[in-house]
């Protein structure tokens, strides 16, 4: 089994910490295709630790937005408890949770900073109580928590070319990273979130364009619809490439995982454009064809840079006392 010669490489141990590393894996598996895609291009040391990343971002996720039968003030309450709750156990270092123990043990090994899962959770709580950003700025202090933060949360994992390379310039580049993919969900997600009630594409960008919620929800997709898409896209273009070099700059053996992440979710905005920018009627997609040369190319590359090389991964920290 796949999960559990993964584990193994990664030195997991104990029953219920593979179990809920085993969780992790299957919901990057079912939810995250194209993250699924990119981490088997990780050594096998490495995958649990980033499934365990996604599986908690999931985690969250279901709670916000997969409970129809509960109001938004209802999802608010129970997000906030079971964050206080998971924050102490976060600071304790253990958990009940079938999902939560894996991650915790994840933060553990790498020592990646507490700030970074409390910032996220409170950008997950403004989705339940913001429903639109005046500005771009606005909407930037949003994807700080909901998708610089998980950039930083990777590094570690992911590793630094060598010494020389400065953390905080190969974090900057992460950050951009995850600018440019949560802003790829935003333009490639603006029919589902406006049936969740939200729009995360900035009001100032809309009334550049003469285009209000209204006209949005019409689905009908005009000129002015057009630009305001484009002007998007181009925006979201240049994080990418404001990103790209500090693939460079992160250990060989991650760089083609980053790359074919980077790659895929990047022709995302080609599709919307090959669609007429028609975000209303169906999700956007790149094809499987391309998913799978993509994927391919970087495997091999992958296979190469990990020709000689040892993955270290730090141990499991004493469980508390």
């Amino acid at each position: 089994m796949i999960a559990a010669r993964e584990q193994d490489a990664a030195g997991i141990e104990g029953a219920a910490l593979r179990d809920s590393y085993s969780r992790c894996r299957a919901l990057a598996a079912e939810h995250g295709k194209t993250f699924h895609l990119a981490t088997l291009l990780l050594p096998a040391a490495k995958r649990p630790f980033v499934h365990a990343l996604y599986g908690f971002a999931r985690r969250v996720d279901d709670i916000v937005d997969q409970n129809p039968d509960l109001t938004d003030d209802e999802r608010a309450e129970e997000l906030i408890r079971w964050s206080e709750d998971f924050l102490v156990d976060l600071e304790w270092g253990d958990t009940s949770d079938p999902i939560s123990r894996a991650l915790i043990d994840t933060v553990a090994r790498w020592q990646i900073p507490h700030s970074y899962f409390a910032d996220f959770l409170e950008s997950m709580r403004m989705d339940l109580t913001v429903r639109t950003y005046p500005t771009f700025a606005d909407l930037r202090t949003y994807m700080w928590g909901s998708a610089a933060v998980i950039g930083l949360q990777m590094m570690p994992i992911l590793g630094r070319l060598d010494d020389d390379v400065r953390w905080d310039v190969v974090e900057s580049h992460a950050i951009d990273l995850g600018l440019a993919f949560q802003m790829t969900n935003f333009l490639r997600d603006v029919g589902d979130d406006l049936r969740r009630g939200r729009v995360y594409l900035p009001q100032e960008s809309l009334e550049m364009f003469g285009v209000d919620e209204g006209r949005l929800r019409r689905g009908i997709v005009d000129e002015s619809i057009r630009n305001l898409l484009a002007w998007e896209i181009e925006r979201t273009r240049g994080f990418y490439a404001a990103a790209e070099p500090g693939i460079e700059l992160v250990h060989p053996t991650s760089q083609d995982c980053l790359r074919a992440a980077s790659t895929l979710y990047g022709e995302i905005l080609t599709e919307i454009e090959r669609a007429d920018y028609d975000v209303f009627s169906e999700r956007v997609r790149v094809g499987q064809v391309r998913r799978a040369t993509v994927g391919l190319n970087a495997l091999r590359g992958a296979v190469t840079a990990r020709r000689g090389t040892v993955t270290h991964v730090p141990p499991r920290p004493t469980a508390p006392a």
